[in-house]
């Protein structure tokens, strides 16, 4: 599948340069000479109707020689600039089983198809009223057209470490179901991204739901991106975050994770432990926000150095967990 969110190129170029291996996903072909543009190899486009019908022709040509396409956004600019170069894309935009949200349990499960534009899980009233977070998180992707166009499979799918929604869903606990000839399996979220633009998925496998969990009650939600230039763009680090806290403002529960930090999106699982059990004081997440830095590893690019970026994820890790405490002060005052 593909990305929904523009590829940062500056920083796939200069990689490439460094890792020739590393811009290419799991099964990707051949490519052109680091900034060059050439022209799109010439290539088959497959449109199936059903979702039997992709999986058998994913089958039938290989990983190695067909690519899935969602909504286009970043594979078709890969292609343009030779840095994958299937002979044939296989389009799921017709598989009408794998688009939409649905409420589950009385709005507290979701089930997100892959084929979902960022644009309507923004918009979704049962998104809106399973996590407020979770639609502004996606109110954050690129720009509208961009997010009429873009789908969350494919988000996940591409894998690029500086996008907005998987933080954001592996804080809130999501799971992913991958299916293929040989059966389906379902894993969290945070076990799915393996390396830069590398997934877990295997040969003949689609991404064809993302589950999202009940919340307990009391659960507050953020997304923190810091941006150093326009709204629309990459940002230099973003946290989200989900805290739970009772009566006697200790922390009941956390989840962190963060985009921007690593080769991956990352969860903060220290800080989570060092926040579970504790009384929220400012030094107390001061202190665990800083455990951050033993996980973080992020690149130096156009958005800041590696050295910034750690500073940044300190930061916006102890304030998204402040903002979440002084919410629930708030609510019970």
């Amino acid at each position: 599948m593909d990305d929904g969110q523009p590829v940062p190129l500056h920083g796939l170029l200069q990689d490439r340069r460094k890792h020739p291996r590393r811009c290419r996903s799991k099964h990707s072909r051949g490519s052109a000479p680091a900034g060059r543009h050439p022209l799109m190899r010439p290539f088959q486009l497959h449109q199936p109707e059903g979702l039997d019908e992709a999986l058998s022709l994913l089958e039938q040509y290989g990983t190695d020689d067909a690519h899935l396409i969602a909504g286009g956004t970043s594979l078709m600019l890969l292609m343009n600039l030779g840095l994958i170069e299937p002979s044939r894309v296989i389009s799921l935009r017709r598989v009408s089983a794998l688009r939409g949200v649905a409420a589950k349990n009385g709005g507290a499960v979701l089930e997100i198809g892959p084929l979902t534009t960022h644009r309507q899980v923004e918009l979704s009233p049962a998104v809106r009223a399973y996590c407020g977070a979770l639609g502004e998180t996606f109110g954050h992707v690129a720009t509208v057209r961009i997010r009429n166009q873009g789908t969350i499979g494919g988000n996940l799918a591409h894998a690029d470490p500086a996008q907005d929604p998987p933080p954001m869903l592996i804080a809130l606990g999501a799971e992913v179901t991958l299916t293929s000839r040989k059966g389906q399996r379902r894993l969290p979220l945070d076990q799915f991204f393996v390396d830069y633009l590398t997934t877990v998925m295997e040969p003949g496998e689609i991404l064809t739901a993302i589950h999202l969990p009940p919340l307990p009650s009391g659960t507050r939600a953020a997304y923190l991106k810091f941006l150093p230039r326009t709204h629309d763009d990459y940002a230099t680090v973003s946290v989200a975050a989900t805290l739970r806290v009772d009566g006697d403002g200790r922390c009941e529960d956390a989840r962190l994770a963060l985009a921007g930090a690593a080769g991956v999106p990352l969860r903060a699982r220290a800080v989570e432990d060092a926040l579970r059990g504790e009384a929220l004081t400012d030094q107390r997440i001061a202190d665990a926000a800083a455990l951050v830095l033993d996980v973080v590893d992020p690149p130096d690019d156009a958005r800041g150095s590696s050295a910034y970026k750690r500073r940044m994820a300190r930061v916006w890790t102890e304030r998204a967990v402040r903002q979440l405490r002084d919410q629930a002060n708030g609510a019970r005052q």
